[in-house]
């Protein structure tokens, strides 16, 4: 099941990042993961860290109130699953969508991430429900049953990971949590960039979103990430960049010669450096000649919750261990 789940969400990511590019209006030329960042909360934090309720938090749709300190919470959300029980309100959990399988203790239910459906949710009788995507204007339908929901897009940036976590801390009543776990991930992030020489920035590498060879530029949440230890994308250079999420042919990818492939389809497409070094020609790019073909959590690359201290710190080790070699 765990498999299916991933093979699943791996596709579903690529077609929503794929779906998101051709959304670009093109004013100027950058598309993210999120459409708009949530705005400022408007409730004050609590000096005992539990905060204070009612309480009225800005979300991307809007000003939610919420009467009460949440005690049944249904997310909608993978990245808002993670963020909730990162900051302590996991015992509020009562369920949530089918792909939020992280943390294991989260109680995964068949509810729909992609299509999620107002009376399905409504049945586990939730006092805050939390939306990753809300296609249906599911969250103003939860509202005009008195049920209070919070949509939160994805971030374009670390920033914008920070609010989302202290957003949540205020509309759980977990307010002193959030600000250690922002706290810790900022403490955490500055450690892991500053191991990283000045000699090695500026390196490339190509993050591979499936088989298909669809990628990410340096303007996405991920490439914020990986700019962070001085790599910068080919699909920078792309002649179409898709919304920042490009489709490279295999001619791009062998003429800009990575320094790093990253793969974040080995879980849902079963891809490996022993299938990229098998592809036509590919077995002459440094970064297979060099073994620099990494594997990453897919998840973790994809989801812009606490976990993505993991993955900078996994790429950073792997950025070392090239100067080690070196």
């Amino acid at each position: 099941m765990r498999t299916q789940h991933r093979i699943a969400t791996g596709m579903a990511i690529v077609l929503m990042l794929v779906a998101a590019a051709c959304g670009d209006d093109g004013d100027d030329g950058t598309v993210t993961e999120s459409g708009q960042r949530p705005e400022e909360t408007t409730a004050p934090a609590d000096d005992d860290g539990g905060g204070t309720f009612p309480v009225t938090v800005s979300a991307d749709n809007g000003e939610v109130t919420i009467e009460s300190r949440p005690e049944a919470i249904v997310s909608i959300s993978p990245t808002g699953t993670e963020m909730l029980f990162a900051i302590g309100a996991g015992d509020q959990v009562v369920a949530v969508d089918e792909y939020s399988y992280y943390p294991e203790e989260a109680p995964v239910t068949d509810l729909s991430g992609f299509q999620p459906n107002v009376e399905a949710i409504a049945s586990y009788e939730p006092d805050l429900v939390v939306l990753s995507t809300d296609p249906g204007d599911v969250a103003d339908g939860l509202e005009r049953i008195g049920i209070p929901a919070i949509h939160l897009d994805s971030a374009e940036d670390l920033d914008d990971t920070y609010r989302q976590l202290e957003l949540l801390g205020v509309a759980t009543g977990n307010v002193g949590s959030a600000a250690e776990v922002v706290s810790q991930m900022q403490t955490e992030i500055d450690e892991i960039v500053a191991t990283i020489p000045d000699d090695l920035a500026e390196r490339t590498y190509f993050h591979e979103l499936d088989s298909q060879l669809y990628s990410v530029s340096s303007d996405t949440f991920i490439g914020r990430v990986y700019a962070l230890l001085g790599l910068r994308s080919i699909g920078d250079e792309a002649p179409d960049d898709a919304g920042n999420y490009p489709q490279l042919s295999e001619e791009f990818v062998l003429d800009a010669d990575p320094d790093f492939i990253f793969l974040a389809d080995a879980q849902c497409c079963d891809q490996s450096p022993e299938t990229v070094a098998a592809r036509p020609g590919w077995d002459t790019l440094t970064a297979v000649e060099e073994g620099r073909v990494i594997v990453v959590d897919e998840d973790a690359a994809s989801r812009w919750g606490p976990r993505i201290v993991d993955f900078l710190r996994e790429v950073a080790d792997e950025v070392l261990a090239t100067a080690d070699a070196g």
